[in-house]
């Protein structure tokens, strides 16, 4: 026998156990890293903003419902002669504005006006879509923003039902179309 077999077979013996036990915990940290990682997407995915493409289906949804909604107040409902809207106060703050506003206005629109119960329907449409969304995706709930300047002035004058309507007819169309031009302003939470 030769006289360092002994040591040569007992480290030899050591390194495969080592080997061994590195595979085997090895094995374990990779099982481990993969929970990990899988755990910590299933909480990003859960608690990250919106997916780009769920922000631009809402947006283009958004955009047919306001542009139907436009060419209907445009077909149905003229400024009548005379009749001149102060300049726009409203505010495009995110989501919640936008229906704050938009639902403020619908308010104002008397029922007994001739050809508005579509408007007010579409109307309530697009603002029950947009607060579903915000609710859905907008982890943050902001206040109830304030009214702004030009819808408070029209909630003042309510007794003059048939003028309060055809102004706020206009602020509609007036406000949907600075969404319109701004629909950014949808994904803000």
């Amino acid at each position: 026998m030769e006289p360092n077999s002994g040591i040569h077979t007992d480290i030899q013996l050591r390194n495969n156990r080592s080997i061994l036990n590195f595979k085997r915990n090895s094995t374990n940290m990779d099982y481990t890293l993969a929970l990990l990682f899988s755990l910590m997407h299933v909480l990003s995915v859960g608690t990250a903003a919106p997916l780009p493409v769920e922000v631009v289906k809402m947006k283009s949804k958004v955009k047919w419902m306001a542009e139907q909604l436009v060419v209907r107040l445009n077909k149905d409902f003229q400024v009548p002669p005379g009749l001149t809207l102060s300049p726009s106060a409203d505010v495009l703050d995110g989501p919640s504005s936008i229906v704050s506003v938009l639902d403020g206005y619908n308010s104002l629109i008397s029922d007994t006006f001739t050809g508005v119960s579509q408007v007010k329907f579409d109307i309530s449409s697009l603002t029950g879509y947009i607060n579903q969304w915000r609710q859905g995706h907008c982890s943050e709930q902001r206040p109830k923003p304030s009214v702004p300047g030009p819808l408070q002035e029209l909630q003042s004058r309510k007794e003059f039902i048939h003028t309060v309507s055809i102004e706020a007819l206009m602020r509609v169309k007036e406000f949907l179309n600075l969404l319109l031009k701004n629909l950014d302003h949808l994904q803000t939470c």
